[in-house]
């Protein structure tokens, strides 16, 4: 599974459009990162980053906050999205998203 986070500071960006970079990890099925790279994402604009991840490869996100059009877009783009996790090291968050341990909390995105 190829899962992506937003990042700020090297930790989950709790509002997903203004994250300054991307961690996209490779998990291996018991929550092991295979592979991690740091990406710089386009400029924000509506649609560009679930197009922009499925063309990495990616069919996880997981986000703080996240608004349901761009949830809806991720969807379409075969993408599924894990919204109101705590602000942590990104790969603590695909390990406890693998082994079903990822507990969410509020979606902080209203839009």
């Amino acid at each position: 599974m190829i899962i992506a986070v937003p990042l700020v500071s090297g930790t989950l960006c709790q509002h997903f459009g203004h994250c300054e970079s991307f961690a996209v990890m490779e998990v291996d099925s018991v929550g092991n990162v295979v592979s991690k790279k740091e990406l710089t994402p386009p400029p924000h604009e509506p649609g560009v980053l679930p197009v922009w991840l499925h063309s990495l490869g990616v069919n996880h996100v997981i986000a703080g906050g996240m608004g349901s059009r761009a949830q809806g877009i991720f969807y379409e783009q075969g993408i599924s999205v894990t919204v109101g996790a705590p602000s942590a090291l990104p790969e603590e968050l695909a390990a406890a998203h693998i082994r079903g341990e990822l507990t969410s909390g509020d979606n902080v995105c209203d839009h």
